[in-house]
């Protein structure tokens, strides 16, 4: 899978250091990843959730932080929707972001 942008990422674990290195681990086992639908995250992250129009929510560091990912399964791409904490994913509709 293509990642689009790790910056995004980067920009928030120089914020919130605690999610550096779980950060990167995630973006490595994406990379390595050839999802062909939503069945093969779930497959790999089992507390992935989908919730609809291709955008699937991880939780990072025991659910701490929510990385909503908006994905096109047919060209292999994982468009960073939003990365921020609990507080902030609740304020936000992670179907339409």
């Amino acid at each position: 899978m293509r990642i689009i942008a790790k910056r995004t990422l980067r920009e928030f674990w120089e914020k919130y250091n605690q999610a550096e290195v779980l950060l990167k681990t995630w973006y490595k086992m994406v990379e390595r990843s050839q999802w062909k639908n939503s069945n093969d995250v779930k497959k790999q992250f089992g507390n992935a959730s989908i919730v609809g129009n291709n955008r699937i929510v991880f939780n990072i560091k025991g659910n701490d932080f929510r990385l909503v990912v908006y994905i096109v399964f047919q060209t292999q791409k994982v468009f960073i929707r939003f990365i921020g904490t609990h507080e902030a994913y609740d304020k936000i509709d992670a179907q339409k972001i």
